[in-house]
């Protein structure tokens, strides 16, 4: 233990409870999605499609964001186990609300892992709309990882009707070769150049850049991290589709569409 530095150390045990929190959170079903609506630019009222974000339960029954803990487990079987639990809850969000258009996060590493398939597969089979109102969102970097296997899947789901966005666009690296042979539906960016973008005449370059890149290939484009109404603006006025962010809605765990639901329910 001699050399270690206090920081590091402090570090490891706080990834450590997190991780336990993690698997504490699957063996007890803590499992949940959090929405966020991803709306129209130039109709924001409303809403294209909703993104359905994994979270989990700690020991006092708090929400946990998953920057928390994405990070650790992404890599590992916890990541495939929550890849599962989410696509599950996402496909019966999307039988149990006929109107609803949801997108959902997963990993490359995911293609092969069995059981997502047979969650997938289970829900497709299940009602018949539900696979031209899925999306699912893989990372540019996730994407990179086996370029090969991950246009051969896209080709296969896309023939279902499933839709596919590539996730962060602009936080890794795509080789053009590559980003030529995949057939994305929707290009979404990363946030990191969309905060404050109407201040910024850098990331103002960039974006236009992606958007243009998006136009070449047909890609319906989102803007990730909107936060206020200058940069909604400047983005809208640019030409991008759709926008998401906490200037439109913080994810939630009670969507208005169950409320909608139990009303009617109750009617």
């Amino acid at each position: 233990m001699h050399g270690r530095n206090p920081l590091d150390m402090a570090l490891a045990r706080r990834d450590s409870r997190m991780l336990h929190t993690v698997r504490e959170a699957i063996a007890h079903g803590d499992v949940l999605l959090a929405f966020q609506p991803v709306v129209q630019a130039r109709a924001p009222a409303l809403a294209a499609f909703h993104e359905g974000l994994v979270r989990v339960l700690d020991e006092t029954g708090r929400i946990v964001p998953a920057s928390e803990f994405i990070p650790l487990i992404e890599d590992t079987e916890h990541g495939r186990i929550l890849d599962c639990i989410a696509l599950e809850k996402g496909l019966a969000e999307l039988a149990s609300e006929p109107g609803l258009r949801l997108s959902l996060n997963m990993s490359a590493r995911s293609i092969g892992y069995r059981k997502w398939t047979e969650t997938l597969h289970r829900g497709l089979s299940g009602d018949p709309t539900v696979a031209e109102r899925l999306i699912l969102e893989i990372t540019e970097s996730s994407a990179m990882l086996v370029p090969e296997l991950v246009i051969s899947f896209m080709d296969d789901l896309q023939r279902q009707g499933i839709s596919f966005a590539m996730d962060d666009f602009g936080a890794g690296y795509t080789a053009l070769r590559h980003f030529k042979e995949f057939n994305f539906d929707i290009l979404k960016i990363d946030g990191q150049f969309i905060t404050g973008i109407a201040h910024d005449p850098d990331n103002q370059v960039m974006t236009r850049a992606i958007a243009s890149i998006a136009e070449q290939f047909d890609l319906f484009t989102v803007a990730e991290s909107v936060e206020n109404a200058s940069d909604a603006q400047y983005l809208t006025e640019i030409g991008i589709d759709c926008l998401q962010g906490y200037y439109y809605g913080a994810p939630t765990v009670s969507p208005a569409w169950r409320d909608d639901a139990s009303r009617r329910a109750s009617a």
